[in-house]
């Protein structure tokens, strides 16, 4: 029997849920670093998921900022959320969150949840109307991380459109779209769709050779001022190197309407061994 016929058919989601409310993780989650380890976007995006559903038990649906701490390595593994509220107020609440693999605690995360009301904004206030991509994901034209093409990872997970400039080059725009579901059977949420590209600001925007240095981000902070809107989200990032091995990746959030808010990224860089 060929070896075709043994492989296992590849995977349709991120993570599939398990009866005990942990989630398997699916090669689809890979990163670039390193084959055992998940690309960050993945992973933030489930804690997010898990914050989500917290924050809608109070009726608070707009997550307005989001931060993950990466504190290892997350592994190709299964993995569980646990979530706190740390404050609910009418308005606004605060909530934590761990996720864990083999009991290690991997990423940290804190979020602020907002209530949604309607609010009529006066016409002609500075910066409004609010910014719009540099180019429609329309008009850009389709390109596909170079990574590996003999292993599935994060580069299947997502479509990508560039809207400026040319990644891993200095600063650039990129429109992502999500090819399969975070969790098999569910939709991804607006914030979901959010987190999985976001956390790319550091690659898209790199200036530095990816074969000769690592430039890892060790956390991630999204700010947002309203919901996105429909499949695809674009980072238009760039990246600031400091003379010590720090550096900071930081990018605008745009939809197909125009600007949805900003991340930021803490950056440790060093020369591969």
């Amino acid at each position: 029997m060929s070896d075709e016929l043994n492989s296992p058919p590849p995977p349709s989601s991120a993570y599939v849920a398990l009866e005990n409310g942990a989630c398997a993780s699916t090669d689809l989650t890979r990163g670039p670093w390193h084959p055992d380890h998940q690309h960050g976007g993945p992973p933030i995006a489930l804690v997010a998921r898990s914050i989500e559903r917290a924050a809608a038990a109070l009726e608070l649906t707009h997550i307005a900022r989001l931060t993950a701490n990466l504190l290892r390595p997350v592994p190709l593994a299964e993995l569980a959320v646990e979530v706190e509220t740390e404050y609910a107020g009418r308005n606004v609440a605060h909530f934590s969150a761990r996720l864990t693999a083999g009991g290690k605690e991997v990423v940290r995360c804190t979020a602020v949840a907002q209530r949604e009301t309607a609010l009529d904004v006066p016409t002609g206030l500075p910066g409004h109307p609010l910014p719009q991509a540099p180019r429609s994901f329309e008009q850009s034209p389709a390109e596909r991380f170079p990574f590996s093409t003999t292993i599935t990872g994060y580069q299947d997970l997502v479509e990508i459109r560039i809207a400026e400039g040319v990644f891993f080059r200095g600063p650039s725009a990129v429109w992502f779209r999500m090819r399969y579901p975070l969790v098999a059977g569910e939709e991804p949420s607006a914030l979901q769709r959010v987190a999985v590209a976001a956390d790319s600001g550091n690659g898209i925007s790199a200036v530095l050779d990816f074969h000769r240095y690592i430039f890892v981000n060790s956390d991630l902070t999204i700010n947002l001022l309203r919901q996105a809107e429909g499949e695809w989200i674009c980072i238009d990032a760039r990246t600031l190197l400091g003379p010590n091995g720090g550096g900071l990746a930081e990018a605008r959030i745009f939809d197909a309407f125009g600007l949805v808010g900003r991340s930021t990224q803490s950056l440790a860089v060093r020369r591969r061994e």
